[in-house]
């Protein structure tokens, strides 16, 4: 029997795990001949890398002093909340990382919270300590007043504290005498973190993640609670509504490095992936097959947000998209539930649309992102709330929103989020700092990002996470200004954009190829408001000083597929393909969309 630790990270969205798992696989000399200056082993798709940020919980382990450590890196963001929770059953023990500047942040709070009611055993990681103006002792302080304010037992608060600098690659016990290498991390995890328990009996085993392989499906993944699992064994699998449905295990994988190897039996304790059981859900239970014993099933986090996914339908469709019809979208959508968990697709009355949700505009627009890459063309409504009946009241999704800025901009910050509906719960103030506390509802965050970012000139930071369904809180304001609309089809000269500069402002530039309805501006007024973009100079033989002046146009704003989605109204659509994003009415014709909203 080989000794275990299964640990998970826990942090701040860009605190660092990602960077000190990646140097825990160093130490475990794996990939040391390999590595490549500055870049992620683990996230290890675009998007992540572009962001920053980790969308999907990954296993990898490392073997130190004879012993195997687990270690299961979690998302940071709340829209990927409904990874955290799952992962958490896995470990015994949980690595809580704290950039030294920052302290710990509000998503910390909602994992570390999850981490502390199943009674993990936290060490504590002050990353960063290599910053100016930094200060260790004060957030070592600081998350000792969050443990004890989430109750954390006695045991739990005596926890060990690291410092260090994951990007230097070193960790100490004292941040004044930086160490060599990581080795003291790697040292308190075997000394603290304990071993998971071996537990005779029949095997029971939890899944709680699940991975895919175009070769043999869906893969099983999960801690096994008790016994032995076997490869070619026939298990029962225990689906949630107390069913049993027999199965056989074909292969048994244990994680090793960043991939995984193939074993012939798996003891009580380890992580592993199963292939060949078919058609489990998360939360199901793998147990015996005479006599069947089921583990508690685990919840999975309800989706917040709801989408409508179409077809392109516009003038432009198919110009630079692989896959444009609808049975392109729908299959790939499905192929996305086999893996995504926190998502639902639902069937609309027409053939070519679908309703699509998910845990919050990040989470969707992840998903849009990846199938844009991916080659496909498609368009998407106004992201809505999910509306629930709850003792015969309409409740909404309320939501924990905290934002940190500069003392001078927050009654301006206050002011935009309370005419959201948001009650303020919390304010302090720190170094000239003001960290705000509000509950708002979910309806009122969309779009919130890019009016407080204004009104803070980018100083704000700015997070949130799902806390409860709270009866309706009444109408939000919208965007109040109208959108400048294209009249015809054509390519937009900079003449007409000129003589149109004071009407507001513009999306497109110059020699942009534009059609009828599309979006290509915010009116400074309310109202929509309908020109002709691609309106030429009349060239006539007449001269006159003062008329032959160049045009000097500003700048267009460009949104990101986030902003485009926050930003659109109730009867427009973003248009997503491969290399452009365009702002249109769902009705091109101006006097179909004068009928319509009659």
């Amino acid at each position: 029997m080989q000794s275990i630790r299964n640990i998970a990270i826990i942090a701040h969205v860009d605190h660092g795990k990602t960077t000190l798992v990646d140097k825990m696989l160093l130490a475990g000399n794996l990939f040391r001949e390999n590595q490549t200056a500055g870049n992620l082993i683990l996230d290890n798709n675009d998007l992540e890398r572009e962001r920053g940020i980790t969308i999907l919980s990954k296993n990898v382990s490392i073997t130190y002093k004879d012993t195997k450590i687990n270690i299961i890196d979690t998302p940071g963001h709340a829209d990927f909340g409904g990874e955290v929770e799952r992962v958490l059953n896995m470990a015994d023990g949980c690595l809580l990382l704290v950039d030294a500047f920052e302290g710990p942040m509000p998503q910390t709070r909602f994992v570390l919270q999850k981490a502390i009611e199943i009674g993990l055993k936290p060490i504590v990681v002050i990353n960063k300590v290599d910053k100016p103006n930094c200060r260790p002792d004060e957030v070592h302080e600081m998350v000792f007043d969050l443990m004890f304010s989430l109750d954390a037992t006695e045991e739990q608060l005596d926890f060990p504290t690291i410092y260090g600098s994951a990007k230097q690659g070193w960790m100490a016990e004292d941040w004044k005498h930086p160490a060599e290498d990581i080795t003291p991390l790697l040292d308190a995890i075997v000394k603290h973190i304990p071993q998971p328990e071996v537990l005779e009996g029949t095997p029971q085993m939890l899944i709680t993640s699940l991975d895919f392989s175009k070769y043999v499906g869906r893969i099983a993944v999960g801690r096994v609670h008790r016994g032995v699992l076997k490869e070619g064994q026939d298990v029962s699998l225990c689906k949630r509504d107390g069913s049993f449905v027999k199965s056989r295990i074909k292969e048994i994988n244990v994680f090793e490095g960043l991939g995984r190897t193939k074993v012939e039996s798996v003891q009580s304790g380890d992580l592993c992936a199963l292939i060949g059981i078919e058609g489990f859900d998360i939360g199901d239970s793998i147990a015996d097959l005479t006599n069947p014993e089921p583990l508690e099933p685990i919840a999975i986090d309800e989706p917040t947000m709801s989408m409508l996914f179409t077809i392109n339908n516009s003038p432009f469709y198919g110009k630079d998209g692989k896959f444009v019809t609808s049975r392109h979208i729908y299959e790939r959508l499905m192929r996305e539930l086999d893996k995504n968990l926190a998502l639902r697709v639902e069937a609309t009355n027409s053939a070519d649309s679908w309703i699509v949700f998910g845990r919050g505009v990040l989470h969707l627009s992840v998903l849009i992102e990846t199938m844009r890459r991916e080659g496909y063309e498609l368009q998407v409504g106004q992201p809505r709330v999910i509306i629930k009946e709850i003792d015969g009241k309409r409740c909404e999704p309320v939501e924990q929103l905290t934002i940190n800025l500069p003392e001078e901009y927050a009654s301006k910050i206050i002011d935009i989020v309370t005419r959201r509906r948001g009650e303020m719960t919390m304010m302090e103030t720190k170094n000239d700092r003001v960290y705000l506390e509000f509950t708002i509802p979910s309806r009122g965050i969309i779009g919130i990002n890019n009016a407080a970012l204004t009104a803070s000139a980018g100083e704000a930071i700015i997070a949130h996470r799902f806390l409860e369904f709270q009866p309706w809180k009444g109408d939000i304001d919208k965007r109040l200004n109208g959108s400048i609309i294209a009249s015809e089809s054509g390519n937009a000269f900079a003449y007409a954009l000129d003589k149109l500069q004071d009407r507001g402002k513009f999306f497109i530039e110059p020699q942009t190829d534009v059609y009828g309805g599309q979006i290509v501006g915010e009116h400074s007024k309310e109202g929509d408001l309908v020109v002709n973009v691609t309106k030429a100079k009349k060239l006539t033989n007449v001269r006159a000083s003062g008329t032959d002046d160049k045009a000097t146009l500003p700048p267009p704003i460009v949104f990101s597929l986030e902003e485009a989605l926050e930003y659109i109204k109730e009867d427009e659509y973003v248009e997503v393909t491969p290399n452009s994003m365009r702002l249109r009415k769902i009705y091109l014709d101006e006097n179909e969309r004068k009928r319509m909203s009659r």
